[in-house]
């Protein structure tokens, strides 16, 4: 394949540089491409003369460019026998090479992509034509059916992964919970409770009544309840300050604390308890220490067990 003349645009300064785009072995000329990398200086020069004597000036009176050629084949010749210059210039023409074989490469690319959509674009109109429009319809309507499914068994499976992780979780809290759980001394809890009306009282204050008997572990006031009655939970650090608390406190008509054991230390004390608090218990307060209170006392007791275990393993 004939190779069409490379032009390379040279900037220098002097004689022997020129500021155009020209291929200075098509000048003298020699093939261009590759084939002119190859070329001796022996070949340049015997080129040189032979263009010297074809388009020499005095050889061509009549044509007014006659100088500008030689002076063009002159400026090409002193480049090409140079050899930093024509180091320089072939650097140029390989460069110039490799550019028009990617660009080539790349048209061919393209033009085979651009063929290719074509044929898809034909094959899809072809098919288009082909197909009758009813049953585009019901694909199209199968197809979304399909996905409606799908994310509708997705969003199924989901919640019964959430409901079946919150059930594992719950059970194993609870599991935990049991097999941490230590059961409290109810020898040692109080039910306190008292009239609003004569005079309310804080944990804090309850606090302070009952360290008078011995350490107080937890007072527990009730959140909940009447507006005009009063109760409380009191954990006493041991038995003895229970029944001391006990013994103190009810009956006591200076005091309006109603103070009952949860669970009285031996029978004597709870026979004698009994006769007492009998007898000083007001039937208003009869709804306190009920049904509904046990209920109460019941969920303090869970919270106490659990708060105890929680300072036994924050000691350890």
């Amino acid at each position: 394949m004939e190779m069409l003349p490379i032009c390379v645009r040279i900037r220098g300064s002097g004689a022997d540089s020129i500021e155009d785009d020209v291929d200075h072995y098509a000048v003298l000329g020699l093939p261009s491409g590759e084939e002119a990398l190859k070329l001796t200086l022996k070949e340049i020069e015997k080129a040189y003369r032979n263009q010297s004597r074809i388009r020499h000036p005095d050889k061509r009176p009549d044509d007014p460019n006659a100088t500008a050629d030689f002076q063009r084949l002159t400026s090409s010749f002193e480049i090409l026998k140079d050899e930093a210059k024509r180091s320089a210039f072939d650097a140029t023409i390989r460069a110039r090479i490799e550019k028009i074989a990617r660009d080539s490469l790349l048209g061919a690319k393209r033009r085979k992509l651009a063929s290719d959509l074509d044929e898809r674009e034909r094959a899809a109109a072809r098919d288009a034509e082909s197909v009758d429009p009813d049953e585009l319809v019901r694909k199209k309507e199968k197809t979304m059916a399909a996905e409606l499914k799908r994310e509708l068994q997705e969003f199924q499976a989901r919640k019964v992964k959430k409901a079946t992780d919150a059930f594992a979780s719950a059970s194993g809290q609870q599991k935990g919970e049991d097999d941490r759980a230590v059961s409290l001394d109810k020898e040692r809890v109080l039910k306190v409770s008292w009239e609003r009306t004569v005079g309310d009282y804080s944990a804090v204050k309850l606090r302070e009544i009952f360290e008078t008997f011995g350490k107080v572990e937890d007072v527990v006031i009730r959140s909940k309840g009447s507006k005009k009655k009063g109760s409380a939970i009191v954990v006493m650090s041991s038995k003895e300050a229970t029944v001391a608390a006990t013994h103190a406190m009810s009956g006591s008509i200076s005091n309006p604390l109603l103070v009952l054991p949860l669970q009285p230390a031996n029978s004597n004390i709870s026979s004698t308890f009994s006769m007492s608090s009998s007898e000083a218990i007001d039937p208003k307060l009869s709804n306190i220490i009920g049904a509904g209170f046990q209920d109460y006392e019941a969920s303090i007791l869970k919270k106490l067990e659990k708060a105890n275990e929680m300072r036994k393993r924050t000691q350890q």
